[in-house]
């Protein structure tokens, strides 16, 4: 029996804001930073040196394998905000992945709309932005999810039963010791409570040997190649049928610099496990019809793919983040009965995760980490810029309501 492998890459870029002050509030609405002046953080800048730093790249190498191989295939999830950029600023490279899609080999995954950690604060606005999401990939790519990604893969038994519900067959988290015990993730599992759905978990192990190890001189492995990637592989016990591979696409190119040699190790990669004929690529979906729950997992408390701790303290682990959040949720109401469709638009520009992430003040590692993603030079001014946007949209809701 061939060993699965499951390739799947998440594509997204958030809506960064401007150096937005107090002074700003009432006299502009504009919070994207989409072109303005500081090129190396505006948004515009951002997706078009990612498109070709990455996406178009990636794109060529994924398309050729593809082609070439009958046996190989991968999952994608897109947030609506990089559909929205790529369709931009970047046509050139949603057209690349609209030609993956059409080989009838890629899957892609259901999702937030908006990147959102909104199953926590709201689930109607939750529902909203997943039935967005599906019409937004039907529009663009022509095809209709059948499994399911929680934002930053946050999961719990809670949102399992709700995508139980909602008809998805399979949905994916990480594969975290303190969840699994005993157990490996390299079996495909059943969700506690749920009658149908299917649970992938992470082998976050293999998975950040290559998205943040890769390059990395200084660990023990380095250099990382092909042939050494699959030979740990080949070293699971036979009986463990799945391997999942989750990742940023980002990975190839961005995080990890086409200098590394990253692409020539994708390339080889996806042939050597063609190739030796003891490994075959399937989508989350594929998987979850071939192969049998090996157990049952139960998560009570939620987990995510983020930081050493696995849990939502890379959004909501400060008093800034969680005031922030408690603050844009609670507009909720008065932003859709307002009736304003481009208030509601930046209304749920704001809730996308990445906002709440460059607030974050940990230290050490995972403090490197959010460093390096945030287009700002601390977590305070993250959060000053964010607040004076929320303020503004509140005072864009008194000005409809002089009476509020």
């Amino acid at each position: 029996m061939k060993r699965a492998v499951c390739l799947y890459l998440h594509v997204h870029q958030p809506w960064r804001i401007k150096h937005y002050t107090i002074f700003d509030i009432g006299g502009s609405h504009t919070y994207f930073n989409d072109e303005t002046p500081q090129a190396d953080t505006n948004n515009k800048f951002i997706i078009r040196k990612v498109a070709d730093k990455s996406y178009l790249p990636t794109n060529q190498i994924l398309l050729e394998a593809l082609n070439e191989h009958d046996d190989f295939r991968l999952s994608l999830s897109f947030s609506g905000s990089v559909i929205e950029q790529l369709a931009a600023w970047a046509p050139d490279a949603l057209d690349s992945f609209i030609a993956l899609v059409a080989t009838g080999k890629v899957e892609i995954l259901a999702e937030t709309y908006n990147h959102s950690l909104a199953w926590f604060f709201s689930k109607e606005e939750f529902e909203a932005q997943v039935k967005r999401h599906a019409e937004a990939i039907k529009d663009t790519f022509d095809t209709e999810p059948t499994a399911f990604r929680n934002t930053e893969l946050a999961y719990n038994n809670q949102l399992a039963g709700w995508a139980d519900e909602a008809g998805y067959e399979a949905i994916i988290t990480e594969g975290w010791e303190p969840v699994l015990g005993w157990r490996s993730p390299n079996f495909l599992y059943r969700p506690a409570g749920t009658e149908q759905i299917k649970l992938l978990m992470k082998n976050y192990k293999l998975s950040d040997d290559i998205a943040f190890r890769f390059s990395n001189q200084e660990w023990r492995e380095w250099p990382l190649t092909a042939g050494k990637y699959s030979a740990w592989l080949d070293a699971i016990p036979d009986d463990q049928p799945l391997v999942n591979l989750f990742m940023d696409y980002e990975t190839f190119g961005e995080h990890q610099w086409s200098d590394t040699g990253i692409f020539d190790f994708l390339r080889d990669f996806i042939s050597r496990s063609i190739t030796t004929g003891n490994r075959e690529f399937l989508t989350i979906t594929q998987a979850a019809r071939q192969l049998e729950a090996a157990d049952e997992v139960s998560v009570e408390q939620t987990i995510t793919w983020a930081d050493t701790n696995r849990d939502l303290t890379a959004w909501l682990g400060n008093s800034m983040q969680t005031e922030a959040s408690r603050f844009l949720y609670g507009l909720e109401s008065a932003v859709k009965q307002a009736g304003d469709a481009d208030l509601l638009a930046d209304w749920r520009k704001l809730t996308s995760s990445d906002h709440f992430y460059y607030m974050c003040a940990k230290w050490f590692n995972d403090g490197d980490v959010h460093a390096y993603f945030s287009p700002y030079e601390s977590p305070y001014e993250a959060y000053i810029n964010f607040m004076n946007a929320v303020h503004d949209i509140q005072y864009r809701l008194a000005e409809k309501d002089p009476a509020e």
